[in-house]
């Protein structure tokens, strides 16, 4: 326990260096086990087809929408009294998207493609958390069903101790009965905690298909050092919700130098040729047509300009949203893994306490009731301290995830 202890008076110092640089703590699945987990989420998996989808659309934006038209007129004349003639009109015309306006559409194109590449960052972020979270689950229910087979294991030697002080005469028939009834229940907890490691490892084997079974030892969180900022600074940068609303900004932003470039109409350019008079008279010209605008246009990009400082506002609320939540996750880290070194503690102590029963018993210096009573509070601090136990390593973990420092989540471009 002291050396456990001095480990992490160790880790404390350092525990600030480490919170902005990639880590591999122990316990947590490995990266070349993760990653593939979580590239064949389907989540994540429909969040790249969406960025294939962002690649087309900002291809699309990149040419011009306007294509080449051509005009085919045939006709008849026809004189008074007098001949009819065939007559024909041919012509080829495009608009001609302005240089302003191509401008726009590309910025609006790339606004797109990084809005997609931040959804797909996201899906695997989430698609991380809710890994680590079944993953830890898992660990904790089996370390679970440890406590209770020793619990169990212990209140067999508990009833072994009765039995032989009844056949001496020292316990009586009721004591034997009691500590019978406490095996029963510690079967049935023990019973309770297989389900429970049970139902937990079908979770994740059924949401992440293809994990591998390495029942692994649950770890000790690691301690939060104190530079908050150090964290905040990170996850920012790295949060991909808090790209999608920047890039989101972007495309309105995008939207709006379009709507402005679109109050000048574009021209539509053309040639043409044509036959009268039964091919007396032949002609060809230029034609070039301009739509007049019309007060809409105005209105179109004045509405576009105020989406802009819609989605600034929405920019600066999603940040604040995040410091607030990460300035909560990295206190409740911090205070979680003091709890946790309080609640190893207690339990420590309760171990102690129980096994020091169990030897009185044993001697006759101590009642039944009293040494289960000793056993119920061991077993009860163990499983609080497990419970402070995960609490922490979410916490911690979570932390992680957050700043893309595990798994190669930084590389999620």
């Amino acid at each position: 326990m002291m050396i456990r202890l001095l480990l992490i008076g160790l880790l404390t110092v350092s525990g600030t260096t480490q919170a902005v640089q990639p880590v591999n703590p122990p316990g947590l699945l490995p990266t070349e086990i993760a990653r593939p987990l979580l590239e064949q989420d389907p989540g994540v998996a429909a969040a790249r087809a969406g960025l294939e989808v962002a690649l087309q659309e900002a291809g699309i934006l990149d040419k011009s929408p306007y294509e080449w038209t051509t005009r085919v007129l045939s006709q008849q004349r026809r004189l008074e009294n007098g001949p009819r003639y065939n007559e024909w009109n041919a012509g080829i015309e495009r608009t001609i998207r302005l240089p302003g306006k191509a401008a726009a559409d590309r910025n609006l194109g790339k606004a797109t493609v990084e809005e997609s590449q931040a959804r797909y960052g996201e899906a695997l972020h989430e698609s991380a958390r809710e890994l680590m979270a079944l993953w830890v689950d898992w660990l904790a229910t089996e370390r679970a069903r440890e406590l209770a087979e020793n619990s169990l294991q212990s209140t067999q030697a508990s009833l072994a101790a009765v039995e032989k002080r009844a056949r001496a005469g020292d316990a009586s028939k009721l004591d034997v009965n009691i500590a019978r009834a406490e095996l029963a229940e510690q079967r049935r907890m023990d019973n309770d905690a297989k389900t429970q490691a049970s139902a937990a490892w079908s979770r994740l084997s059924t949401r992440f298909p293809g994990v591998k079974r390495q029942v692994t030892a649950l770890p000790i969180p690691l301690p939060i050092g104190e530079d908050a900022a150090s964290w905040r600074d990170r996850i920012l940068e790295q949060s991909d919700e808090f790209k999608v609303a920047k890039a989101q900004m972007q495309k309105a932003q995008a939207h709006a130098e379009r709507a402005r470039a679109d109050k000048i109409p574009d021209p539509t350019l053309g040639v043409y040729t044509a036959s009268e008079i039964g091919g007396r008279e032949r002609f060809s010209g230029v034609m070039i047509s301009i739509p007049i605008p019309g007060g809409i246009r105005d209105l179109r990009s004045a509405k576009a300009v105020a989406a802009v400082e819609v989605s600034r506002q929405e920019v600066e609320l999603k940040k604040r949203q995040l410091e607030t939540g990460i300035a909560s996750a990295v206190m409740t880290a911090r205070g979680a893994y003091d709890s946790l070194l309080i609640a190893n503690e207690g339990a420590a102590a309760m171990q102690e306490n129980a096994g020091l029963m169990q030897r009185a018993y044993a001697l006759g210096e101590a009642e039944l009731q009293a040494l289960l009573l000793a056993r119920r509070q061991a077993t009860a601090a163990m499983n609080n301290a497990l419970q402070a136990q995960v609490t922490a390593l979410k916490a911690y973990y979570g932390l992680l995830v957050d700043a893309h420092l595990i798994w190669d989540l930084e590389h999620d471009d």
